[in-house]
């Protein structure tokens, strides 16, 4: 089974497809996966199959670790376009996840004030207000919508929670009124015997319905570019990603395609 896991709490800087050099921050335990999802295309691994032992980084931690690569970068003369809390899971799950917002900003601010601060979230806990009032105090807030129906959204991202459907998460987003950037993974294959493929005219359709209601500044769409820890996911062809996003810019929205 492939897995990428990062084994500090800072890491890279990496060249992003989507966000450019990006320094990431990973406020997950270092040796497995922490998730409110399980997706089934995810790069990290299966939660099931990659337990982690270790603890959540102490926000003191964090901002010194963070303190430090910052301090070096700017002694290389080199710059992060961004700094994105990703890692081995879902970041708004660490329970000083606002107060190390509000660390991240100051320590940004002193040393490279033009980069800018990404959260990839998977949108589960944004019903917190904590972190709600801090994923918008971010630059970019960007934040999951795979499918508009329940059965796809289990499938694919096999939320933990009984209660996460599409009808709450679509009126959490809406109450961002604009400010966050709407990500989604296209994808096709067949998983457990079951047909996976949320790019059918229904699920565009209701997709781009919810696309007019949230008002995302942005739109990323995005297919699998590793293996997959689950076998018969397949890509969704760069052609057929861009028919998508057309759909979607003849709506108004700026839309980014990784293929």
């Amino acid at each position: 089974m492939p897995t990428i896991l990062f084994d500090s709490i800072v890491f890279g800087p990496v060249r992003s497809r989507r966000l450019g050099v990006s320094l990431g921050i990973n406020l997950l335990p270092v040796d497995g996966k922490l998730c409110s999802f399980n997706c089934i295309y995810c790069e990290c691994g299966l939660n099931e199959q990659v337990r982690p032992k270790g603890k959540l980084p102490a926000r003191a931690d964090v901002r010194e670790a963070l303190e430090r690569k910052l301090s070096a970068m700017q002694a290389e003369g080199s710059a992060p376009d961004v700094i994105t809390f990703a890692g081995n899971g879902e970041p708004t799950l660490h329970p000083e996840f606002a107060g190390i917002i509000d660390d991240t900003i100051a320590i940004r601010n002193r040393f490279f004030p033009r980069a800018r601060i990404a959260v990839l979230s998977n949108a589960t806990m944004i019903h917190r207000e904590p972190v709600f009032q801090a994923l918008n105090r971010v630059d970019d807030p960007i934040l999951k919508l795979d499918s508009v129906l329940d059965s796809r959204i289990r499938q694919l991202d096999a939320p933990h929670s009984p209660s996460f459907t599409f009808a709450a998460l679509l009126r959490r987003l809406i109450r961002f009124r604009g400010n966050l950037i709407i990500q989604t993974m296209f994808i096709k294959g067949t998983y457990l015997g079951e047909s996976v493929d949320n790019t059918g005219e229904a699920e565009i359709a209701g997709w781009l319905e919810a696309l007019r209601l949230i008002r995302p500044r942005q739109v990323m769409i995005y297919t699998i570019d590793r293996e997959t820890p689950v076998k018969g996911l397949q890509k969704v062809s760069r052609e057929e990603l861009n028919l998508i996003a057309e759909r979607a810019e003849g709506l108004g929205f700026d839309v980014q395609v990784s293929g």
